[in-house]
Order: structure tokens, then sequence, then C-alpha cells
């Protein structure tokens, strides 16, 4: 099974997700970030979705699941480039996508999470 990538960028980890995302291969990205987050100390999560087209409920619910992981774990997510039709489909689907953060594109999802950082006290060394 292929696996998505998590890039470590000062205290904040970057994934790209630049294929269809299957249900298994979301669990394991889910599984992966909570024990990077946990191995690194990372404040920050930033997931880049702009490779996306479709998005259905189980992969909604994936992305509430990593956020509220992260929390737990004291990290903040932003999921960025979202195309209009995956927000449309979220909406349609009920998924409010409760303590996931969001940002137009990945400059603006790192300053999010540099002033979330900066807010709790803590340097991103980004």
């Amino acid at each position: 099974m292929q696996r998505i990538p998590i890039l470590q960028m000062g205290s904040c980890l970057l994934v790209t997700i630049q294929v269809d995302l299957q249900d298994q291969m979301a669990l394991a990205l889910q599984d992966d970030l909570a024990a990077k987050i946990s191995a690194t100390g990372a404040h920050g999560v930033l997931i880049d979705i702009s490779a996306l087209e479709i998005v259905d409920s189980f992969i909604g619910r994936m992305l509430a699941g990593i956020s509220g992981i992260a929390r737990v774990l004291d990290a903040a997510t932003v999921v960025v480039g979202m195309q209009p039709a995956v927000a449309i489909t979220l909406v349609e689907l009920g998924l409010s996508l409760e303590g996931v953060h969001t940002a137009l594109n990945v400059e603006r999802g790192m300053r999010k999470l540099n002033a979330m950082a900066e807010e709790d006290g803590f340097g991103t060394g980004a």
C-alpha cells in the first residue's frame, strides 16, 4: 500500500495529498501523523488537499479525526487548497470539519500555523 509522505518544516508537519485517497491509505495517514506528531513534538500540521477533486464522507470525517488527534497531541491542523467542489460536497454532506482550520493555500496556511504557535507561546522554527 502506498503511504502519504509527511515532511517536517521546523515544528510543523506538511502533508501533501497528491493521489486519490483510498480508505486504507487515509487510515494509515491518520496513524502515521499521530506517530510523527508524538515523535517530533510538532505544534502544527498543514494538509494540502489541492489535488483532491472528490471527497466523500469518510475522507471528510478522517480530516476531522486527524485534527482531533492532533489537538489532543497539542498540535493545530490547517487544511489548505480545498477545491470549491470539495467545499460544496462537504457542506452538502453536513460535515463541518469542526476543529479544522482552513486556508486558501500553503503560504497562508503556514502563516496561520505560525500565528497560532505564537499565540500559544511556541516558536515554529519555520
